[in-house]
């Protein structure tokens, strides 16, 4: 018996040219001139958000940052499949989704700043602040979408992992109970190829979205440098969850261009052809080509594009360097939804021993 062969989807190759696929060309027919540039300028501003909040943290402004160099496509694409009232279930490195579903620019880094256990308000923007346990979001997922089935509301759910997720119990538990249930969630594999400073061959010896087939859910594998493609699988997975056909494994083939975050050196583990190789598949230099090849790219476009992620940088940079350091004696407030008598207190004895500090 020969091997399932896994190819894929890709919408835009690297040098700007389209790519013929009747099917998944369908999936984003109404993407025009006008949305392709949108697409376009959320990948730039949302790189611009990424090296500026790395440059934070390399000048002692941030205490860790997590970049998302060169996946940008897979995040953006992805994201704007969503509609509003779906529920995101992120990592710790979907910056760029962020952005998109409409967190702003000065509620990004307060969590790797150190001044607060979150960044934004979840039902704000209907997305969960960093996830640092790797996978477990995975079953929050598949919970939330099964009881918001139960409950006949007419959503979906997405979890956000990496790779190096898919080796952990807490995603093999998430596809069961999700395939079991038929939640209505999608599972989007960021696979950046490196675990770390593990490569993927270590995690799997088959394509990672062959997973899928274990457990009796689609799964579709997509160039996740390809803005276009990304967008057109997720909408066609999110809409399968959304009218009751259950969930969808998602492998977005894409690539950790910087470390895995500020605390991790990549020239460890990896050479620099492994990283060259990539360089000439940058996700926002494929749909600069695009638009340069059918005339949607002028002079006065790129600098709107380029002043907007400047903007942005700047507000980033100024709400993260003037941000107030929190009351300590606050940390007790929300650990318990109601008061707690340990809590309590701990917060006495807290609220001694600093009295004691300042006195001394």
């Amino acid at each position: 018996m020969s091997e399932k062969q896994t190819y894929p989807v890709q919408l835009i190759q690297p040098d700007g040219r389209r790519v013929f696929d009747r099917e998944h060309g369908a999936l984003v027919a109404d993407i025009d001139a006008e949305r392709l540039r949108r697409l376009y300028t959320d990948l730039v501003v949302t790189r611009r958000i990424d090296v500026e909040a790395t440059a934070l943290q390399r000048q002692g402004q941030l205490g860790l940052w997590p970049p998302m160099l060169g996946q940008e496509a897979a995040q953006v694409g992805s994201a704007h499949a969503l509609q509003p009232d779906d529920y995101v279930f992120c990592s710790y490195r979907e910056t760029a989704v962020a952005y998109c579903r409409g967190v702003a620019p000065e509620q990004l880094t307060a969590l790797w700043r150190g001044v607060a256990h979150h960044c934004w308000d979840p039902d704000a923007v209907n997305m969960t602040n960093a996830n640092i346990v790797v996978g477990s979001q995975g079953l929050h997922a598949t919970g939330y979408a099964y009881a918001a089935h139960l409950d006949g509301a007419d959503i979906a759910t997405i979890a956000y992992f990496g790779d190096g997720a898919t080796s952990q119990g807490d995603i093999a538990e998430a596809l069961g109970f999700a395939a079991t249930w038929s939640a209505p969630v999608v599972f989007f594999c960021q696979n950046n190829q490196w675990a770390i400073s593990e490569p993927v061959a270590v995690q799997s010896h088959v394509p990672l979205v062959r997973r899928a087939d274990g457990y009796g859910m689609p799964g579709v594998q997509v160039d996740g440098n390809d803005v276009l493609a990304v967008l057109a699988v997720t909408r066609a997975a999110v809409e399968r969850a959304r009218t009751g056909g259950g969930p969808t494994f998602i492998e977005a083939m894409t690539y950790r261009m910087g470390p895995h975050t500020t605390a991790d050196d990549p020239g460890r583990y990896r050479t620099a052809a492994d990283t060259e190789y990539w360089e000439h598949r940058d996700p926002i230099e494929r749909v600069r080509l695009l638009l340069e090849r059918e005339g949607e790219l002028d002079a006065e476009f790129t600098r709107k594009v380029a002043a907007e992620a400047d903007e942005v940088a700047r507000r980033l940079r100024a709400a993260t360097v003037e941000m107030p350091d929190p009351d300590p004696e606050r940390m007790f407030d929300n650990v318990y939804a109601t008061e707690h008598p340990l809590m309590a207190e701990e917060s006495r004895q807290f609220s001694a021993y600093l009295a004691e500090g300042a006195q001394s």
